[in-house]
């Protein structure tokens, strides 16, 4: 598919970019990029761009595509087709499948399975064995068949000797390790934040400080180690932004992400016992939500993710405590961006695009992106201004346990484009 962007908004805050132009995308390539117009020829649509907005496209460096192991919740190819429907033309996959990506085998069998995809599929290994938290995998080894990031997510290496041998062994190679950042001898059979509201509802909580206590403790050994880089997972307490904030301040390599979730919605929601708003880490207080926000405005908070966590429709309805963490972003996360962040004046576009295309690639040591002639068109293009209504019927992933169906938004994904390839958003 070939196609001409007429009078279009291009943004890149890596190249000082951000004006209206002409973009024509021809065989995948980017052919012609300019204030002038194209001469086009009859295989090329032409579009309208005066309404929509052209960045490079969207990473996002936390998703679960389940497979292999829980190909009936998601698998690559649904997960990837969510994740084009939603404007993304990139993912980082976490290591918590069944078997785990704790060796090469998987990590081949992955790459095998996401080849020739409009989505690239970065992978990121386990720190330990099975995720038991006790023996590294062979991280080198790993690193050589393509993993770019090293995490137990969805549980937290808790022993300090097993995190100081990572740091260690990952020096060698100058490979990024990232965390789960939970205390899990603090939030066993945990439901819900710690606090009023699960005192009122009888939920068992988790306390924020079980969060910031790893978080504190790896910055401290990451830094012990030598000043290695280190990655913190989905942190959602007002007191983790402060802790990333201190630690960036003194110069150490400490990065971070944050979910939509984490700075639209809080725990008082949990009157409902929906479990679509049961998660890990869980829902937290308005003040932690204005913590997130203020990191999101100064740069303490480096990427936007969605933590994609499908879960079959047999498994979430179920009683409250029973149900399994998570919820789907993927189709849903740009247009709770634009609608949270960009149209109540919390951050520009030319921010969004930083913490949603560039610092996740940046972070993985992944190639820039440029928007320039005779470059691969690897982009997003969405309206920042049209309004539609979410409707999990039409998502394309496989599990459709979502907070926010029915929520009115503003910024709509509407193309993704890379590898040559272009889908069109049906949301």
């Amino acid at each position: 598919m070939n196609i001409y962007f007429k009078n279009i908004r291009v943004i890149n805050p890596a190249q000082n970019l951000d004006e209206k132009l002409n973009l024509w995308i021809k065989y995948g390539i980017i052919v012609h990029v300019s204030k002038n117009d194209a001469i086009t020829d009859s295989i090329t649509e032409i579009i309208d761009g005066t309404n929509l907005v052209c960045s490079p496209g969207l990473f996002d460096m936390h998703v679960h595509l389940r497979e292999p192991g829980q190909e009936y919740k998601e698998d690559i190819k649904t997960g990837t087709a969510a994740a084009a429907n939603g404007g993304f033309t990139g993912v980082c996959c976490m290591p918590n499948t069944d078997p785990p990506i704790d060796n090469p085998s998987v990590v081949e069998l992955i790459k095998n399975k996401a080849a020739g995809n409009l989505v690239d599929v970065v992978i990121a290994a386990a720190i330990t064995q099975n995720r038991e938290g006790r023996f590294l995998t062979p991280m080198l080894e790993l690193n050589d068949y393509g993993a770019k990031m090293f995490t137990d997510d969805g549980s937290s290496v808790t022993n300090s000797e097993v995190m100081k041998r990572a740091f260690d062994y990952a020096a060698t190679k100058n490979i990024l390790i990232s965390q789960h950042c939970e205390d899990h001898g603090l939030t066993e059979s945990f439901s819900a934040n710690e606090g009023v509201v699960s005192s009122k509802l009888g939920l068992k909580g988790y306390p924020s400080v079980a969060e910031e206590i790893i978080l504190m403790r790896d910055i401290m050994l990451a830094e012990y180690c030598g000043n290695r880089g280190y990655h913190a997972s989905h942190i959602s307490t007002k007191g983790s932004v402060r802790i990333v904030r201190d630690a960036k301040a003194r110069g150490l390599k400490v990065s971070c992400e944050v979910t939509p979730h984490h700075f639209t919605l809080t725990d008082d929601l949990l009157v409902s016992y929906d479990t679509n708003l049961k998660m890990n880490p869980p829902l937290r207080t308005s003040e932690d939500i204005q913590g997130i926000i203020e990191g999101l405005q100064d740069n303490t908070i480096d990427c936007i993710v969605t933590d994609h966590a499908p879960h079959a429709l047999h498994e979430k309805e179920v009683e409250y405590e029973k149900a399994p963490n998570g919820i789907v972003g993927l189709e849903t996360s740009l247009g709770l961006v634009l609608t949270k962040l960009y149209h109540s004046n919390v951050l520009t576009l030319n921010s969004i695009i930083e913490k949603m295309s560039i610092n996740p690639r940046n972070i993985l040591k992944l190639k820039e992106i440029n928007v320039a002639e005779n470059e691969p068109a690897n982009l997003t293009i969405f309206a920042p201004d049209e309004e539609w209504v979410v409707d999990k019927k039409i998502f394309k992933s496989k599990s459709k346990n979502t907070p926010y169906d029915g929520f009115k938004f503003k910024g709509k994904p509407k193309y993704s484009i890379n590898n040559k390839q272009i889908t069109k958003s049906i949301l």
